[in-house]
């Protein structure tokens, strides 16, 4: 993992995760941060994923600078060095974010996959409530503080309906999640037109982090390659019940 500003007009600090060397990249992951996370809370997932030759790169808390996080998600989007195609991925308050960059400018990306969308404002974030995998739970509270997982979700953000939203959609949400619970979470990505949900057995709110992280991530790759062979996600509804 490397983390460094970019040398543009945002100032957003950036984890990078490339493929293996001797692979050709299969495309890239943008992926924004929950409340009150660093880009190194995703050097798991970014790791992981990296391994299937995609490119990841994370940023962090897409609430501390809301303006700023979204330019450094378009640059990095638009960036013609990174290969296609273009995946946002979003996590709490970043799959809000996500949500209404695609809605406002979805030919910067070519699919979306939206873990633990928030449907209210304000949320009591405990690292309890946000996952039961341990080693989570010791990224969290080294990469994290009570104010900023506390911290109120900008209005804006949940304005976005998912009806607006044209590119194909990867919504994974955990059926545990007391932060944004799930039958709520379903009405919205119900909406979105090429819209696949997963849900996670017994999964919290970080489920792209949570105890189901591995299985979490090879729904994520399939999709991914699904994309590369196709511009349309069909709609379907599973559920995840792998909890290794």
């Amino acid at each position: 993992m490397t983390i460094a500003t970019p040398a543009t007009r945002s100032t957003a600090d950036v984890a990078a995760w490339d493929e293996p060397e001797g692979l050709a990249p299969r495309g890239t992951l943008v992926v924004l941060g929950g409340r009150g996370e660093t880009p190194t809370v995703y050097e798991r997932f970014g790791a992981r994923i990296s391994r299937d030759a995609y490119r990841v790169r994370a940023l962090g808390d897409a609430t501390a600078d809301t303006d700023a996080i979204r330019r450094a998600a378009v640059e990095l989007l638009t960036d013609a060095d990174l290969p296609a195609p273009k995946v946002l991925v979003g996590s709490d308050a970043g799959a809000a974010l996500a949500l209404e960059i695609a809605a406002s400018a979805p030919a910067s990306v070519d699919a979306l996959v939206l873990a633990g969308l928030p449907t209210r404002a304000d949320a009591a974030h405990a690292i309890e409530a946000r996952t039961a995998c341990p080693n989570h739970r010791r990224v969290l509270a080294r990469e994290t503080t009570d104010e900023g997982r506390d911290r109120t979700l900008p209005p804006e953000l949940l304005g976005v309906t998912a009806s607006a939203v044209p590119v194909p959609v990867l919504a994974i949400h955990g059926d545990a999640d007391v932060l944004s619970p799930v039958d709520d979470a379903i009405a919205v990505h119900r909406q979105a037109p090429h819209a696949e949900l997963h849900t996670v057995a017994g999964g919290r709110h970080d489920i792209l982090n949570d105890v189901t992280h591995r299985s979490v991530a090879a729904t994520i790759v399939l999709f991914l390659e699904r994309v590369r062979a196709s511009a349309d996600a069909a709609p379907i509804v599973t559920r995840v019940e792998d909890r290794t």
